[in-house]
């Protein structure tokens, strides 16, 4: 359902419940479910309900030598380094029907293992380190293989307060509803963080949330052996107790999984907030009906072993002088503009290319930086154009 704010920008409104989950089952329908996997029968049994509501084979669909090498096709396009076996992208697809063949007996007779993740640490936009585990490329296969069966039995139900990775939905919507939440005078927010998120995932809780709607015991396994995965980092091994692993393929599914009862509980109170992932907003038209929402989400928090970051969570009053970071934007009262983080993210990438010494010459330069500058320009200019205030 789409609105408009005073401006005339489009911005996504919240429909009810019934009208949300018939749009996003029409959506499926027609564009992101996998002809691989879905068929008109589960299609239709995803719109009108399954007896017991549960989905009991899909295993079935996931050993398909036919979807292992779809989902490979997805894997190619987003390319990455060799996970702990060394084997590249590249060099799995020189054999993909054997090596899918392979998998998909594997996958039938119970003799499928995963290997360890590879886990490094990368750079944060402000600051520190993050850790990024690698699949191999036979995992990621089989992940998205997962993704794929799985995916449209509970992202149907999401939350339209939720946009971070899901099929149709993205940035835009989530940056249009924060400016026509303020725009419409909820300058209150609380502009959340859960600290460590990905890292402290309850294992059991999250299972228990998949077995809600899924009872295929091979399909729990899988999922269960992919939150046991050992973990591979300088010569080290372990075996992660809790998270969800940043880098899996399934994780953004299962982290949306997760948050989700905590959709459910703001939509319940009547609270305004938009949930990019773990990183969200509540926006309100008074401090008390702030502070409520802000003890809402610290009492949800508690009851599933996560807790908001005491440094990184602040409940403000969005003035001309004061605001907040969302998604590379900052917003001030009626405006916005590209937050501190996306400019840094800028420099920090066109750095390295434009060193006086690196010898290259000017129009190999230019064509280094170019695509940099125009992704940047982009987004800040397509996702919420209007550019406002002194900045």
């Amino acid at each position: 359902m789409k609105s408009e704010d005073k401006s005339g920008r489009e911005w996504t409104a919240y429909p009810d419940p019934k009208q949300a989950r018939e749009d996003r089952w029409e959506e499926w329908r027609l564009l992101h479910a996998s002809p691989e996997v879905w068929t008109k029968r589960m299609l239709t049994g995803l719109h009108k309900g399954i007896k017991g509501n549960k989905w009991f084979s899909l295993a079935d669909k996931v050993w398909r030598v036919s979807t292992l090498q779809a989902a490979f096709s997805k894997v190619k396009k987003n390319q990455g380094s060799a996970g702990s076996d060394g084997e590249t992208v590249a060099a799995f697809g020189a054999n993909l029907e054997a090596n899918c063949a392979k998998l998909s007996e594997e996958l039938q007779s119970g003799r499928y293992q995963r290997r360890p993740v590879r886990r490094i640490m990368i750079p944060k936009i402000g600051g520190g380190e993050r850790p990024l585990g690698i699949p191999s490329v036979r995992d990621r296969v089989v992940e998205t293989a997962i993704r794929m069966a799985i995916e449209p039995i509970f992202d149907v139900d999401f939350s339209p307060h939720s946009h971070g990775f899901r099929p149709g939905r993205g940035c835009q919507g989530a940056l249009s509803t924060v400016h026509h939440q303020l725009d419409s005078g909820k300058l209150w927010v609380v502009d959340a963080d859960i600290q460590g998120y990905y890292d402290h995932i309850d294992h059991e809780i999250l299972l228990s949330l998949v077995e809600e709607k899924i009872s295929d015991g091979r399909v729990l396994k899988w999922l269960r052996d992919l939150l046991k995965t050992p973990i591979f980092e300088e010569y080290q091994f372990w075996t992660p107790e809790e998270g969800s692993p940043q880098g899996s393929v399934l994780s953004p599914l299962l982290a949306n999984l997760y948050l989700d009862g905590l959709d459910r509980e703001l939509e319940a109170r009547g609270i305004a907030f938009v949930r990019y992932a773990d990183d969200f907003v509540l926006m309100s038209e008074s401090r008390r009906e702030a502070e409520d929402g802000l003890q809402s989400v610290r009492d949800w928090c508690a009851a599933n072993r996560l807790q908001l970051h005491p440094g990184k969570t602040r409940l403000l009053e969005v003035t001309a002088k004061e605001g907040f970071d969302f998604l590379g934007y900052h917003f001030r009262a009626a405006n916005h503009w590209p937050g501190e983080k996306g400019r840094k993210n800028l420099r920090t990438k066109l750095r390295p290319k434009l060193k006086r010494n690196n010898g290259r010459s000017l129009e190999k330069t230019i064509g280094l930086i170019n695509p940099i500058l125009r992704g940047w320009f982009h987004y800040f200019n397509e996702v919420l154009p209007v550019w406002q205030g002194n900045h």
